[in-house]
């Protein structure tokens, strides 16, 4: 009888230090686990983040390269970036973003887009310098800093 009762402790013993060696395996592992927080929108332009106008301008900036090397060959381009979003995009100076002086130079943009997208072979390279130069307008009354990686959008630019 007694021997039953040393083998019961015993197997409650090892049931308990088996349980409490997975408790300590899986809190060394979730230990282990890098959960990095998603970074805040830094970059190496703007350390303090961007602002949604900013990664659209970008998303927009690399859409109009493609759209050079399309144009450049006498095609019309697919527009992919979601142009329009200009107007409710998050600005880094939100009062001039919602000045009619922006609004003005964004509906402009956004009409030689339009045109773009609906324009002939023949008249696609106009159009498309057209909308360069809508571009370059606006950042210049603006926001100059981006002008330079602008002027690269030109058919005629050269690296």
């Amino acid at each position: 009888m007694r021997r039953i009762k040393l083998n019961l402790v015993t197997f409650y013993f090892m049931r308990i230090l088996l349980s409490a060696s997975l408790l300590m395996l899986v809190v060394l592992i979730l230990a282990c686990a890098d959960p990095a927080p998603a970074p805040a929108k830094t970059s190496i332009y703007n350390p303090n983040g961007d602002s949604e106008l900013t990664l659209l301008m970008r998303k927009m900036f690399d859409d109009a390269m493609r759209m050079k090397a399309t144009v450049a060959k006498g095609e019309v381009p697919k527009v992919l970036a979601e142009f329009k979003a200009i107007h409710t995009a998050e600005a880094t100076e939100p009062d001039k973003a919602k000045s009619e002086k922006f609004k003005n130079f964004a509906n402009a943009y956004l009409a030689t887009v339009e045109a773009l997208q609906q324009a002939t072979p023949v008249e696609v390279k106009d159009i498309y310098e057209g909308m360069v130069a809508s571009c370059m307008s606006c950042h210049r009354a603006m926001c100059p800093g981006p002008m330079v990686r602008i002027k690269k959008l030109h058919l005629s630019y050269q690296d």
